[in-house]
């Protein structure tokens, strides 16, 4: 096996590892707490990172990069965490998290926009599949309801909120650290950061209920970190040694992938309605990325 095919391979794992975030952080929500969850997951998360990736000091890191970038991570991180977090029940936990996969769309729209990138026509189809796949998700088992949209997101308007901007907060991160960051990785670094963020929320704020500390909850803790932490890990592997195409295509497969896994964690049925919406946000995403590929010249 060569030494793409390995990285590649070790590029897919990370796929994985992020499909099952969604469903790990409500488990782990279930136990202590969206705030306190939260940051017990980066917590241990940044200590997995600390001990597979190697820190880089502060002083390699470009200012804006430090500034910018890790502004517009942590601020993600937060949105991704506490809108599942503070979802109401299972079913709105994987909602939520559909809603955060937007971010593919909104990272291409971002890409065009702001580096003067050229997309051809696909672009308007794959934006508007993205956007009525969401659409359709959150119109329960009708499919394309909009009134039922407008009532499940009144239901809990904090964490579908949270959850759309996160997504854009991401595809702006996406957009930003190839042109500032000149190769340096903050992953490490930004979780630490989140940690501090969130455990400076939960001195402040709290969190309502108590923490059920058991052998599942911790289990799942775990399970969480490693999630966050190794996933990044290896996706920084498979990037930078693998083959990027075939990664960054099956990366848009993730929202099916992390509603099937969650739907086994949280024990969910999802009816049909949910999965075709699921799809179209695929196939909206992949329809963004095949619009802004460049054609190969024939010699």
């Amino acid at each position: 096996m060569s030494q793409q095919t390995k990285a590649t391979a070790i590029g897919f794992c990370a796929i994985l590892l992020w499909s099952s975030i969604v469903g790990l952080i409500k488990e782990v929500s279930h136990s202590f707490g969206a705030t306190a969850g939260a940051a017990l997951i980066y917590t241990v998360a940044s200590v997995f990172l600390l001990f597979t990736l190697k820190w880089t000091p502060l002083s390699k890191f470009p200012k804006k990069y430090l500034i910018v970038g890790g502004a517009l991570m942590v601020s993600y991180e937060l949105c991704l965490a506490l809108s599942i977090g503070y979802s109401t029940n299972n079913r709105q936990a994987i909602e939520v998290g559909m809603v955060n996969y937007l971010w593919p769309t909104f990272t291409m729209v971002a890409t065009i926009l702001f580096t003067h990138k050229k997309a051809n026509w696909l672009i308007a189809p794959g934006i508007i599949l993205s956007m009525l796949g969401i659409v359709w998700v959150l119109g329960g088992e009708q499919g394309l309801d909009i009134s039922q949209m407008q009532a499940n997101i009144k239901t809990n308007p904090l964490s579908y909120g949270l959850a759309f901007i996160g997504a854009l907060l991401w595809a702006a991160y996406c957009v930003v650290t190839v042109r500032i960051a000149n190769g340096v990785n903050g992953i490490t670094l930004f979780f630490m950061m989140v940690s501090v963020a969130l455990w400076v929320k939960y001195l402040i704020i709290g969190d309502s209920g108590n923490m059920q500390v058991n052998l599942s909850s911790v289990i799942y803790l775990l399970l969480a970190a490693c999630a966050m932490g190794f996933g990044y890990a290896a996706w920084n592997i498979g990037i930078l040694g693998g083959n990027v195409t075939v990664l960054t295509g099956a990366s848009y497969f993730i929202p099916v992938l992390s509603s099937a896994l969650s739907s086994v964690i949280l024990s969910t049925i999802l009816g049909l309605s949910f999965w075709q919406g699921a799809v179209m946000v695929c196939a909206g995403s992949v329809l963004c990325w095949l619009a802004t590929r460049e054609r190969r010249t024939q010699s």
